[in-house]
């Protein structure tokens, strides 16, 4: 009986997502495409830029299309470009602080 909970509940977890995903995903391939820098921390810039936003669970990307005022799409699309940006400055920052110790560390 366990066995068919968990299919159940992953079953379940396919069902929905949180629409901030797409969102965060679309804007990183629409303004950041084939730039090098970008693609090699694009997962992590999604993951902190997703971490910064408020959850929207939704079952069908459809639903948002309904559910959405035009308002609401605007505030939600500068939310994401807000924290995608925000986002590549933290995570570029990061990146570049850690290069810089493991230098200082490899020349001592």
């Amino acid at each position: 009986m366990n066995a068919c909970v968990e299919v159940t509940s992953m079953a379940l977890q396919e069902e929905f997502h949180n629409y901030y995903e797409t969102m965060v995903i679309e804007y990183i391939t629409q303004e950041y495409r084939g730039q090098a820098e970008i693609d090699e921390m694009i997962v992590d810039v999604a993951c902190v830029a997703l971490n910064h936003l408020p959850p929207r669970y939704i079952h069908h990307d459809i639903d948002m299309a309904y559910y959405l005022s035009p308002k609401e799409r605007k505030e939600m699309e500068k939310k994401v470009k807000d924290a995608v940006e925000d986002a590549i400055q933290f995570v570029y920052k990061r990146r570049r602080k850690e290069g810089e110790s493991e230098r200082s560390a490899s020349a001592s």
